[in-house]
């Protein structure tokens, strides 16, 4: 079966491996759709702090169920499914109290162990989310990155009060977009490049900045009365972006960090406290994707243009090259399986 690995940093794999069998509790997924994730390419680059290799990479696939393991019973032969790529111990003390995106004892599927850029993935019982056979396959595949949207947002507590600045108009930012506004909330994305904030625009964004252009201070400054954005996300990571998010955001409002940087940042403690800001970091998801993917069957989301380009498994190479080489002209590449 087709695979697609990293060896070390840089150095990507595509080749034919044996078809993995589930052990207990665990379950085959035929692999029908993956999507590239900016994480995938850190692996790829030797700059993902998490990542152990050799790895099979991907972590956001859908597919259908080819086998089960000894001890399964909630999942049947051809359903189909999508991965919660999220496997946590469920006693530790972030477990016990619902944060099991950040477990003690936390592993990734496609960073800590092998992902689903493969004809056939392994995963626990418990990380195969099932579907409807009427939702799309390729937009199954898509419920991860959602579910990440949907983390931040619950970590600012968003609601439909809320004007929400969003900084980046990539794949992290149109995935807040869609499920903020789906909440009914007010949205402005800021980005340095025009054509994707035309995107962001036909993703329903209420307001878009060239931050090349204008400044995002001063666009912001009216909303909530004068009182600027009540939440701010931040999914590019950039210190510099942080020190503005503190500046601009309403008294109250909530800063969400779902990018990182290991380099230092210079924010106000005075900014802070003087407005009583909350900053929350993000990771993953917290068993979000069910959630999700009954939203996507509801027609609640309708993120398919949110796939930009296709490539044949074998043609990997090509999808990275394009990634890497022309992050403008993608929003999110999947490869497809068959």
């Amino acid at each position: 079966m087709v695979t697609i690995s990293v060896r070390e940093p840089y150095k990507l794999e595509i080749d034919d491996r044996p078809v993995p069998q589930p052990g207990p509790g665990e379950v085959a997924i035929r692999v029908r759709r993956a999507g590239i994730c900016g994480s995938d390419m850190h692996i790829l680059h030797g700059s993902n702090p998490f990542a152990v290799y050799p790895r099979v990479i991907g972590h956001e696939f859908a597919g259908v169920i080819e086998a089960l393991g000894e001890g399964v019973s909630s999942l049947a032969i051809g359903e189909h499914v999508v991965a919660d790529p999220v496997i946590s111990c469920g006693t530790c003390y972030p477990c016990r109290i619902g944060r099991s995106n950040v477990c003690a004892n936390l592993q990734v599927i496609g960073v800590h162990c092998d992902g689903g850029f493969r004809a056939v993935a392994i995963v626990p019982e418990a990380n195969a989310v099932k579907v409807s056979s009427k939702l799309r396959l390729d937009v199954a595949a898509l419920a991860e990155p959602l579910a990440v949207a949907a983390n931040v947002l619950w970590r600012t507590a968003c609601t439909n009060d809320d004007v929400v600045l969003i900084y980046g108009a990539g794949t992290v930012g149109i995935t807040v977009l869609q499920m903020a506004k789906m909440k009914g909330a007010r949205c402005i994305i800021a980005d340095i490049d025009a054509d994707r904030l035309v995107r962001a625009r036909e993703f329903g964004a209420d307001v878009v900045i060239n931050s090349r252009e204008q400044s995002v201070a001063e666009v912001v400054a009216p909303e909530l009365g004068g009182l600027g954005p009540s939440i701010v996300i931040d999914g590019a990571g950039i210190p510099s972006l942080l020190e503005e998010a503190c500046r601009v955001a309403a008294p109250a409002g909530r800063i969400g960090l779902l990018g990182f940087s290991p380099g230092p940042c210079n924010i106000s403690q005075q900014e802070i406290v003087r407005k009583e800001l909350t900053l929350v970091g993000s990771r993953l998801n917290r068993r979000f994707i069910p959630e999700v993917i009954g939203w996507l069957e509801a027609g609640l989301l309708r993120p398919e243009a949110m796939i930009t380009q296709t490539f044949d498994a074998r043609d990997a190479r090509a999808a990275f090259d394009l990634v890497e080489k022309h992050p403008e002209q993608t929003l999110k590449v999947q490869l497809v399986f068959s």
